[in-house]
C-alpha cells in the first residue's frame, strides 16, 4: 500500500553506521531505522546470535516455556522498575498491551468503570486502532473513526490541565517521557513527577511510553531515571532488538494483577529468537480458537454478495488458515470468491515474525502517504528468499 513517503535511497547492505545503495553509494545512516539500529548494521555479535538461534530453534509458540525469553525478561527486570514483562513484535503492540493492562487492573480491583486513560496533545503511540485513539492528532485519526472510546487529552507539560481531567472513570495517564513525533518535547520534572504523585494519591496507574526514548537513548537506560520516579507500566521497543522486530510491555506485579491466563497473547511475541543474545464484515474464513469451524459456501458467498450489493468491503482474516493450510494457497479459493482485504501471517514467515495486509487497489484507495506505518514492517529480512 502506498502509505510511505519513500525517498530515492535504496539500501541493499549496511556496515556499522553506513548504508550502501544498489549503485554502491555509501550513506551515513543518521536515522538508524527510526531509532532502532542501536548497534548499527551488521554487528557481528548480533548477527552471530540470531544466525545460531535461528539454526537451533526459531519458533514454537507460547504453548511452551521459553528459556530464551525468560532470560531476556530477567535481565530487563533486573535493570528496570518492572517485575514482569510481556514480549511483542512492535512498539504499538506494546502500547496496546499497556492499555489493556491498565484497564484490566481496575477491573480486577472491582472498579470496571475506571477505564479512561488521560493522554496528551501531539502524542504518538503507534498506528493500531487503540494507539491512534490515544492521540488527538487529526493526521493519525482522520478516516478511521469511530475510534476506541475512553481517552481524554491534555496539553503536554501542563500538569494543571491533566489533573483537571481526573474523574471517577479515570484509570491513569499515558505519556511519552519525551515526545518524539510531537517535536522532541522533553517532559519537565514538575510535569512527570506531578503525574506520578497524582497517580499515587488517586489510585491511578502511570504508563510511560518509552518506545522511542528508552533503551539508552537519553544517557540512562530509561528516560524515567532522570526524574527520580518509576512508572507502573511501560511499553518499549525500537532499540531493544537493534533491528529485529521486538517490543515489550513492562509492569509492576501490582499493576499487572489483572493480566491472568487468557487475557492477552501473541503468536510471535517471546519466540526463541528474542533470547538474551539478540535482545465492512470481519470474519475468519476458518475459525482457529472457535474450534476449527469451517465457513459454509452459502455463508462466505453470501457475505461477498451482500458486500457487492451494498457497497461494503469483505475482510477475510486468513492469518490462521491461509498460506497453504487448506490445500490451496488461500482458503477463500475454495469458495469461488475473492475478498477486498485480507490480513495474513503465521505461515508467511515460517517462524520469522511477519504478517501482511493484502488489498485490492480499490479497497486501499484511502491508504495514502501518512495514513499508516510500521517501524519493522517490510524490513530487508523479509525478502523473496525467506518468505
Amino acid at each position: 500500500m502506498p502509505v510511505y513517503p519513500r525517498c530515492g535511497v535504496r539500501p541493499v547492505r549496511g556496515e556499522g553506521c553506513y548504508l550502501i545503495s544498489e549503485d554502491g553509494t555509501r550513506f551515513l545512516d543518521m536515522a538508524a531505522g527510526i531509532a532502532v539500529n542501536a548497534l548499527g548494521h551488521g554487528h557481528p555479535h548480533l548477527v552471530k546470535a540470531i544466525a545460531e538461534q535461528a539454526a537451533t530453534l526459531m519458533h514454537v509458540s507460547n504453548l511452551y516455556g521459553s528459556p530464551q525469553g525468560e532470560a531476556l525478561a530477567e535481565r530487563i527486570v533486573a535493570n528496570s522498575f518492572a517485575d514482569t514483562v510481556f514480549f511483542t513484535n512492535s512498539g504499538t503492540e506494546a502500547v496496546e498491551c499497556a492499555i489493556k493492562t491498565a484497564r484490566r487492573f481496575h477491573y480486577a480491583e472491582g472498579n470496571p468503570q475506571r477505564h479512561k486513560i488521560i493522554t496528551f496533545n501531539n502524542a504518538f503511540h503507534g498506528r493500531t486502532m487503540g494507539a491512534i485513539s490515544a492521540t488527538n492528532q487529526p493526521k493519525m485519526r482522520d478516516g478511521f473513526e469511530p475510534l476506541l472510546p475512553g481517552f481524554a487529552y491534555a496539553p503536554f507539560n501542563d500538569l494543571e490541565a491533566a489533573l483537571a481531567l481526573i474523574d471517577d472513570e479515570t484509570a491513569g495517564f499515558m505519556v511519552e517521557t519525551i515526545q518524539g513525533e510531537g517535536g522532541v518535547s522533553v517532559g519537565t520534572p514538575e510535569f512527570i513527577q506531578g503525574l506520578r504523585k497524582a497517580c499515587d494519591e488517586h489510585g491511578l496507574l502511570l504508563i510511560l511510553d518509552e518506545v522511542q526514548c528508552g533503551y539508552g537513548r537519553t544517557g540512562k537506560m530509561w528516560a524515567y531515571e532522570h526524574y527520580g520516579i518509576e512508572p507502573d507500566i511501560m511499553p518499549i521497543a525500537k532499540g531493544i532488538g537493534s533491528g529485529f522486530p521486538l517490543g515489550a510491555c513492562l509492569a509492576t506485579e501490582h499493576a499487572a494483577k489483572g493480566m491472568v491466563i487468557g487475557t492477552h497473547g501473541s503468536t510471535y511475541g517471546g519466540n526463541p529468537l528474542i533470547d538474551d543474545e539478540t535482545a465492512g464484515f470481519m470474519v475468519e474464513t476458518i475459525q482457529g480458537e472457535g474450534g476449527v469451524s469451517v465457513g459454509t459456501p452459502e455463508f462466505i458467498q453470501g457475505l461477498r454478495k451482500a458486500c457487492d450489493e451494498h457497497g461494503l468491503l469483505l475482510i477475510l482474516d486468513e492469518v490462521q488458515c491461509g498460506y497453504g493450510r487448506t490445500g490451496k494457497m488461500w482458503a477463500y479459493e475454495h469458495y469461488g470468491i475473492e475478498p477486498d482485504i485480507m490480513p495474513i501471517a503465521k505461515g508467511i514467515g515460517s517462524g520469522f515474525p511477519l504478517g501482511a495486509c493484502l488489498a485490492t487497489e480499490h479497497a486501499a484507495k484511502g491508504m495514502v502517504i501518512g495514513t499508516h506505518g510500521s517501524t519493522y514492517g517490510g524490513n530487508p529480512l523479509i525478502d523473496d528468499e525467506t518468505a
